[in-house]
């Protein structure tokens, strides 16, 4: 008796990080409904573990709940892409500062890794986006971040990180392969590295609000906002990285 409830434990775990891939990945793909017959026969999971995971995925914001409708995977809408890009560009410039002033040499390796892997990946397969890539993008800005002492700003960036992606999925099924920013990873692995915590985080404020635009436009063919995005601080942190 006393193994049955790590078991359980382990067991939801590893159902919520396959129910999670499969979202982000656009394999349940946005606005489809989460029934509990269909999450029972697809995962091989007990009705009890899938309450226990479907709260978790409607707290990381990936799945909504309403009542007398049940769950759903998180919907693709314009307002909500606009108010997710403000606040990542406010909250991750903020955590990448705090890494890039905190970090260690050991760091600055796992970054440099972070970017190697990442830019050894192919970014689509086929008019899809290859999930390694995804994983391997949101592991390298993961690791960008990894210094900061605050582990929750981390937690709430990654959240909002992994929503972003889920734009990203559906928008390349739309619009066939979109940009994939390799210069700026590499940028801002060099500005990071290099300390230059200022333009690393113009960098990255930039490489949010442009990937968003595109998203934008792929998903909703409309511009994300009226403002321009901070191309010319990209121009001058690139000028000032080469």
């Amino acid at each position: 008796m006393r193994n049955m409830k790590p078991d359980a434990t382990t067991r939801g775990e590893s159902v919520l990080a396959t129910v999670r891939a499969d979202i982000v990945h656009g394999v349940l793909p946005p606005g489809s409904k989460l029934a509990f017959a269909m999450l029972t026969e697809r995962y091989a999971a007990s009705t009890g573990v899938l309450r226990e995971v479907l709260p978790r995925l409607v707290e990381q914001g990936l799945v909504t709940s309403r009542a007398q409708l049940g769950y759903r995977v998180m919907t693709l809408s314009l307002a909500d892409l606009r108010h997710l890009t403000a606040a990542r560009v406010a909250l991750e410039g903020q955590v990448l500062r705090q890494s890039i002033e905190s970090g260690d040499t050991d760091w600055e390796g796992e970054v440099v890794a972070a970017h190697h892997r990442l830019s050894r990946t192919m970014m689509h397969d086929g008019d899809r986006l290859n999930p390694t890539w995804v994983d391997e993008h949101l592991g390298f800005h993961r690791t960008l971040q990894a210094g900061c002492p605050n582990p929750v700003l981390r937690d709430v960036a990654e959240r909002l990180r992994t929503v972003a992606e889920v734009y990203r999925s559906a928008a390349a099924g739309m619009a066939g392969p979109l940009d994939d920013a390799g210069a700026r990873h590499r940028a801002l692995t060099d500005l990071a590295v290099g300390r230059r915590a200022d333009d690393a985080v113009a960098m990255l404020q930039a490489h949010i609000e442009g990937s968003s635009e595109a998203l934008a436009r792929a998903c909703f063919d409309s511009a994300l906002t009226a403002a321009a995005p901070r191309q010319r601080l990209v121009d001058d942190a690139f000028a000032a990285s080469a």
